[in-house]
């Protein structure tokens, strides 16, 4: 005889993800000042064992000593890298996880590495930002449909996810009040421009107050480097304070 039961139980994990933290230079451990901090995923060819990987595009790139310049670089395209580069090394602690290889982001493990850092760490929790590339976008739409509370302001990029679990009712109050800015280019071969545009839709369903979708026209799937490299996008997430 068949019968049908459930079966309910914790499972505890153990997670272990290599990363890379930036302290601004003005950052002091022993001050009362609090700083913004952005958590940044990176993509699937980054992941891995070598955390020299994680910091080949986005925040960690900008940061790092003596960063290689773009190829074939326009003087308004050096000196806005040059302006987001101030912007974002001297205003931001930046935390740049490792996702192990054949893995992706797990959204539980992302969010114990951020309570850790927060622990530990001189961090203004009303401005902690979230930004991912491609893997790091999907990874970014998921923790936004998990915790929306946590973050003052997300920009995911050629990424996509699961717009229903975006609108499940028990996170809209959250949600709402979550501003989202994605970015994709239109060519992108690998992740559809539709898969961003699903999720913005879905978000303005949700009644998503702040949301804007950024498409590069002749971009293909590197729309990250435009974006990073836009000293408008730190000043955005600078603009934004969770309360």
């Amino acid at each position: 005889m068949q019968s049908r039961h459930k079966f309910t139980a914790q499972l505890p994990k153990t997670v272990e993800l290599g990363y890379l933290l930036y302290l601004p230079p003005g950052y002091d451990a022993k001050a009362a000042k609090q700083w913004p901090l952005i958590l940044f995923l990176h993509g699937a060819g980054e992941r891995g064992t070598n955390l020299a990987l994680v910091s080949v595009h986005g925040p960690p790139k900008l940061v790092k000593k003596n960063p290689p310049a773009p190829k074939n670089e326009t003087d308004a395209a050096r000196k806005d890298r040059e302006a987001a580069t101030k912007l974002v090394s001297e205003n931001f602690i930046i935390v740049s996880p490792q996702c192990p290889i054949g893995k992706v982001w797990d959204s539980d493990a992302l969010l114990a590495l951020l309570d850790n850092v927060i622990a530990s760490h001189k961090v203004d929790t009303g401005r902690v930002y979230l930004t991912g590339l491609s893997m790091g976008g999907y990874g970014s739409w998921a923790l936004l449909g998990k915790a929306p509370e946590r973050f003052a302001g997300i920009v995911p990029i050629c990424g996509g996810g699961n717009s229903i679990e975006i609108l499940l009712p028990a996170r809209a109050a959250a949600l709402k009040a979550t501003p989202v800015w994605a970015f994709h280019g239109a060519k992108d071969p690998v992740v559809v421009l539709a898969e961003s545009e699903r999720m913005v839709t879905a978000l303005k369903k949700a009644g998503v107050k702040e949301v804007e979708l950024t498409v590069y026209p002749e971009a293909q799937h590197d729309s990250w480097t435009a974006t990073y490299n836009n000293p408008k996008l730190y000043e955005w997430f600078l603009a934004h304070e969770r309360k």
